[in-house]
């Protein structure tokens, strides 16, 4: 039967987009349902600011008369502006084992691209860097923390079948807060305490995000994330829209405790951020809040044991000076008052990232599981 791919056009063609995964993954102990209703606004320009700097093309792909496959085409305008590249990005991949499937997926995806001109396409990105990115190419046997993809080994094959090389490979490591992290907490905490308090003789001082304030406090993380991030590979700049839309989804979540900013004589150079991983309760709810959903939501949070560090960035200039000792050790010290969690993932870390790779390896950090980012000449 031969495959028949679709443009996205109508309310009917995204629900059918959107609710694939529930086919795929339907007898996939470790897939994490996202919730609907944050799909629907993720694929809304209505509701995304991604869309306000990108051209987004959804495809679906059919085979006897079934959904099968599905893949996002688009152009991140800011990114070409800022890398000076015409690079097409492709996400949101799913489909069968089916090597005709995934082809005709990344054809469509290809014209669509090449006839705006793009020369490559990088990918999975869904939708960017500051989003979730990368395809999951090892350790297939446990479930992914909050913000970070999943899929099956097979999906390896139908990429690098497609001719994509290796970009880029993203990092996690896992550090478990077990009996053997704890009889060695001596040894990491003087290492920290001896440059935490070199920096704060400097001048420095740390103090949680106020998340009563945040109109206050967003601004100053958005020029500390695009300052420190700015010469990361891969990175593009967050517009303010973009960092608002996504410290609204945090909020939530986020606990005070752990996500601190670092001022030098009053002016904001750092901040970190660790996230409870409340995919172990989205788990649970199969993609819906309503009717009961938003019950196991509010009781689940309090039961996570999981955490993930998502970011932890410097602004040039303030790095080196005890900062970074100052971030680790007021979020190790807080998370270990609160005695449930028994794992922190750190994710993701470029390959190349050795200075931040050196510091999680001193926490008893190991590497667990690797993402891949893939590039093709169109």
């Amino acid at each position: 039967m031969a495959v028949e791919i679709y443009p996205v056009r109508s309310k009917r063609d995204l629900k059918e987009f959107i609710m694939l995964p529930w086919k795929l993954y339907r007898d996939d102990p470790f897939w994490v349902p996202p919730l609907i209703s944050d799909e629907k606004k993720r694929f809304s320009p209505e509701h995304n600011p991604f869309y306000k700097h990108s051209d987004v093309q959804l495809f679906i792909a059919r085979k006897g008369g079934e959904t099968v496959g599905r893949l996002t085409a688009h152009i991140d305008h800011n990114y070409n502006e800022f890398h000076d590249e015409l690079t097409g990005h492709f996400g949101f991949f799913e489909s069968i084992n089916d090597g005709e499937v995934s082809k005709a997926l990344f054809d469509a995806a290809s014209e669509w691209l090449r006839e705006r001109g793009m020369e490559g396409l990088l990918g999975p990105l869904s939708f960017s860097t500051n989003d979730v990115a990368g395809l999951l190419i090892d350790d297939f046997k446990s479930p992914p923390v909050v913000m970070m993809p999943y899929n099956p080994p097979y999906y390896i094959d139908l990429i690098e079948s497609y001719g994509f090389k290796k970009a880029k490979d993203l990092l996690a490591y896992q550090i478990k807060i077990d009996d053997d992290f704890l009889r060695d907490i001596d040894r990491i905490r003087s290492r920290f305490l001896r440059l935490s308090e070199r920096a704060k003789r400097e001048g420095f001082t740390v103090r949680p995000v106020n998340f009563k304030k945040l109109d206050e406090e967003v601004p100053k993380l958005l020029d500390i994330y695009n300052n420190a991030w700015e010469k990361n590979w891969g990175f593009v700049p967050m517009t303010d829209e973009e960092f608002w839309h996504l410290a609204r989804e945090l909020k939530p979540i986020a606990l005070p405790e752990l996500t601190p900013i670092v001022e030098y004589k009053g002016e904001p150079v750092a901040f970190g951020l660790v996230l409870p991983d409340v995919n172990q309760v989205l788990k649970k709810l199969n993609g819906r809040l309503f009717p009961f959903g938003i019950f196991k939501l509010l009781f689940g949070l309090r039961k996570i044991d999981g955490l993930r560090l998502i970011a932890l960035g410097i602004k040039k200039g303030y790095r080196k000076r005890g900062t970074d000792s100052l971030l680790y050790s007021t979020m190790l010290e807080n998370a270990l008052k609160m005695k449930r969690f028994k794992t922190c993932e750190v994710s993701w870390l470029l390959e190349d990232n050795y200075l931040i790779i050196r510091a999680t390896e001193f926490m008893k950090g190991k590497l667990y599981k690797t993402y891949r980012l893939y590039y093709k000449s169109l």
